[in-house]
């Protein structure tokens, strides 16, 4: 049955499952060590050392140069990607897990704004609704932390920061397609932790703790669960459509809420549910909206 299932799924669609399973997995991990008081950066130090460990390996395994073409712009996608991976590790510390991975997906509001900016884009209709919805979504989840009335459930200082960790993302997600176009899927994954570990190594200064077997197993986790997340997203977006494959990608939220519920007693309030279905909405919107408009115009023409 299920492999009837997945000949019926097109193999980007399978990458991009497998890459939403790979970080909802090390985004539980990311908490469990977080909550035996291993600080951020030495989680980000661990996850970039084991990446880069693998990257290598299976850079010269492929028999290519580790380094790449455009050098500048891989460099580029390390910065930005570990800027936003601090962002998002230190969100996963405070913020349930199900939240924390919702708030990721407000990224095409950033992607919409920074084609304004920078692409001389239009906002297109489907994309105005997106973002109405997604900043009504936010405004919804941190409501009982505005209100008087409420207890606080959300921090808005973490959440303003998981909000710069789907900035991030935006600006990574439009490199890594860029990217994939001329460097090999392995170069590109293999630049995120050459990054990130030196910078995390100086940001962490004396502020490292000594992990037990338990805790340093789980870290080792964290990197090899991301290792197959970037495999994924990256082999998703060179064998599918961006639109297609990223759709899929919202699987991840299912998968974060029930290993919060699991792992971390984690039950999110309607608020809660109710900010993240419209974040949701619009993302999905803004995804599908050409394509329905398309269809739309040929059935009225």
């Amino acid at each position: 049955m299920s492999s009837s299932i997945s000949s019926h799924l097109p193999v980007g669609v399978r990458f991009m499952l497998l890459s939403a399973l790979g970080f909802a997995l090390m985004s539980a991990c990311v908490k469990y060590v977080s909550q035996h008081g291993i600080p951020v950066f030495e989680i980000v130090a661990a996850r970039a050392f084991v990446s880069l460990v693998i990257s290598f390996l299976d850079v010269k395994r492929k028999g290519i140069s580790v380094w790449g073409h455009n050098r500048k712009l891989l460099l580029a996608r390390g910065t930005v990607g570990t800027l936003g991976l601090i962002c998002v590790y230190y969100a996963l510390t405070v913020i349930p897990l199900a939240e924390a991975t919702v708030l990721q997906y407000v990224h095409p509001v950033f992607t919409a704004l920074l084609a304004v900016f920078f692409l001389k884009e239009r906002v297109q209709p489907w994309t105005t609704v997106c973002i109405l919805l997604c900043l009504l979504g936010v405004f919804a989840m941190v409501f009982p932390s505005l209100s008087a009335t409420r207890v606080s459930t959300l921090s808005l200082p973490a959440v303003g920061i998981a909000l710069l960790g789907a900035f991030g993302s935006s600006i990574a997600y439009v490199i890594v397609r860029k990217l994939s176009q001329t460097e090999d899927s392995s170069v590109i994954i293999f630049y995120f932790p050459l990054v990130a570990l030196p910078v995390s190594l100086l940001l962490m200064g004396d502020s490292f703790v000594m992990p037990d077997l338990n805790v340093l197993g789980m870290l080792i986790l964290v990197g090899i669960f991301t290792q197959i997340g970037q495999y994924g997203l990256t082999m998703a977006m060179k064998t599918q459509t961006a639109g297609t494959a990223s759709a899929y990608s919202y699987v991840q939220i299912v998968f974060s809420l029930v290993l919060g519920i699991i792992f971390f007693n984690e039950l999110p309030p309607v608020w809660s549910v109710a900010g993240g279905m419209l974040i949701i909405t619009g993302a999905l919107i803004n995804l599908f909206g050409p394509k329905l408009m398309r269809r739309f115009a040929s059935t009225t023409s």
